[in-house]
This record gives structure tokens, C-alpha cells and sequence, in this order.
């Protein structure tokens, strides 16, 4: 697979520093799946242009770290949703750790799911696939557990996810160090049907950023 790109002086690509623990084959998909990246960005604005110097920090360490917190509170038997405003994240990333668990990447439009699918196929995933669909519109108890980055805001995530989460199910949510004040905004009759708390602070490489994971309990 190529490295053309992801070797190119205009973008940084430290996750080999970071995270010397994963193994050549992990570090060589991250870095294919940053290739494909680079390349469809040229055509469709996958990362905003500002953020891609440093996509390994804000999307492939964020992803990472989030991931590795994540894993240990999920039934890796049971497939993982994976959606939000971040095309392949933290999803892709998660199915490319994790390739024992089955991986579902929920994307609404379609260049952007036919993107996923071709990065899929490329990467010889089998544990990770892509659904073309707002999560919105699935249907009643579809999903038991999902991870999500850059979604919506806490209250209008439950509103919204009420219906689609089992009794029993759960999501964990990337925030910011605001996920506090999205916690005191969520309705009180919201919290009838979900169980909302901090399951872990995190940090990644290269920053002083504070980063949480959410996690909400369907009830």
C-alpha cells in the first residue's frame, strides 16, 4: 500500500511514536487509511483543510485513545454502531484496532459512504462495513452499543436515539470539556428512558487537551 502521501512534509504522521505498541500491520492500515484520506480530499472535504496537517492528532490519536477506553467496557461479541460528523471516526480506526469485533459505519451521504466502502474494501477489512443511513432512521431497538464522535450535542442525542437504542443498550460519546454543561441541559423526562455519566477522562499525544468519553446507559 502506499505511503506517498502520508510521507509528504506538509502533513504530520507521529502515531509510530505515539503508539509504538501497536503492531506494523496496524500502523501500516492507519497510515493507508490517512492516504485515502489525503486523496479524496481533493475532491470532497473529508477533514477540513486547517485540521489536515495534524489529522493524526485530531482524528487517528483521538481515535485511538477514545478506542482502547471504549473496548474495555464493550461486549465484542455483539456488533459496535459507529457515527457522526467525522467520516471513518472514530469507527474505521476502532475496526482497524479491534478486528475481532464486527464494526458498522453509519454514513448518511452517499459519496461520503461509497468513499467508506472503497477504503474498506481496500484496507481487506472483514469485521468493518458501512451502512448508508441516517442513524436517525433505523428502526426501533436496532442498536445495542455505539461509539460516536462530533454527533450532537448530549439532549439532542438521547431525543433523538431514544427509539433506536434497546433497553440495555449504550453509547459512548467523544466530548470536550464542556460535556458537563450538555449533561445539566438533558430534560428531566430524557432521564426516564437513559442513564447519562463521565465514564473516563483521556488524553492523547501531542496535547494538553481535555477529552472525555460520555457514556449513556439505555434504561
Amino acid at each position: 500500500m502506499s505511503r506517498t502521501l502520508a510521507a509528504d512534509p506538509n502533513y504530520n504522521w507521529r502515531l509510530r511514536t505515539w503508539y509504538p505498541e501497536l503492531n506494523t500491520e496496524t500502523h501500516v492500515l492507519l497510515e493507508s487509511f490517512f492516504n485515502e484520506l489525503l486523496l479524496k480530499n481533493k475532491t470532497i472535504t473529508m477533514i477540513p483543510s486547517k485540521l489536515v496537517p495534524n489529522a493524526d492528532l485530531f482524528y487517528f490519536a483521538d481515535s485511538i485513545s477514545s478506542g482502547k477506553i471504549v473496548r474495555e467496557k464493550l461486549n465484542k461479541n455483539i456488533e459496535l454502531y459507529c457515527f457522526g460528523g467525522s467520516v471513518g471516526f472514530p469507527g474505521l480506526v476502532y475496526g482497524i484496532l479491534f478486528q475481532d469485533q464486527k464494526v458498522v459505519l453509519l454514513e448518511a451521504d452517499e459519496r461520503k459512504f461509497k468513499f467508506l466502502e472503497a477504503t474498506i474494501s481496500k484496507l481487506g477489512l472483514k469485521n468493518v462495513s458501512a451502512l448508508n443511513k441516517k442513524v436517525e432512521t433505523l428502526p426501533t431497538d436496532y442498536i445495542t452499543q455505539a461509539f460516536c464522535r462530533d454527533y450532537m450535542p448530549l439532549p439532542r442525542s438521547l431525543l433523538n436515539l431514544r427509539k433506536i437504542v434497546r433497553k440495555g443498550g449504550v453509547i459512548f460519546h467523544l466530548k470536550s470539556d464542556e460535556w458537563s454543561l450538555e449533561l445539566s441541559e438533558i430534560p428531566s423526562q430524557l432521564c426516564s428512558s437513559w442513564s447519562p455519566g463521565l465514564e473516563s477522562k483521556y488524553a492523547i499525544p501531542g496535547s494538553d487537551a481535555r477529552l472525555f468519553v460520555v457514556r449513556t446507559d439505555k434504561i
